[in-house]
């Protein structure tokens, strides 16, 4: 199930790939999920599994695809929350080219991936809890010009 967008957004540690070395290491989704739930939706939409391409730094999510017929689908998994994302296009780091997530995106909820809204990606970080964010991840957010909760969750900033 697609995750409820009224519910509001609590930004955790490591939500933009950002971590101290005094708090720890940042925990990491479960790439077999992803790849599990990659699978169960290409099957779902009658479709199959495109380019599958692990999170490299800085980039804060893996990427993939699921392509039907002459279409191609492109699935963001964030590499520290089990979160998922369907934008438009593969880039190197995203604002606000986010789309909503199609009929076969339940597929990644089964397997234990929470699929977050188009409402949610485009909530204002105005309307989202950024207390967990330091002072540098604040300067990324200005350098970069976001003003979206999408673009904090899937960036590639150093």
């Amino acid at each position: 199930m697609v995750n409820d967008e009224k519910a509001g957004f609590i930004l955790p540690r490591g939500a933009t790939g950002f971590f101290r070395p005094k708090d720890g290491p940042l925990p990491e989704t479960d790439l077999r999920a992803f790849r599990a739930g990659l699978h169960a939706a290409a099957r779902a939409a009658g479709g199959k599994v495109g380019e599958v391409e692990e999170r490299a730094y800085p980039r804060t999510f893996h990427a993939a695809s699921v392509i039907v017929g002459a279409d191609e689908s492109v699935i963001l998994c964030h590499a520290h929350h089990p979160w998922i994302a369907f934008a438009r296009e593969r880039r190197v780091l995203y604002n606000d080219e986010f789309l909503a997530p199609p009929p076969w995106a339940d597929a990644f909820a089964h397997a234990g991936l929470m699929v977050l809204s188009g409402e949610q990606l485009f909530m204002p970080l105005s309307d989202v809890d950024t207390s967990v964010l330091t002072q540098g991840e604040w300067q990324e957010v200005r350098f970069y010009g976001i003003t979206a909760l999408g673009g904090v969750l899937f960036n590639a900033w150093d």
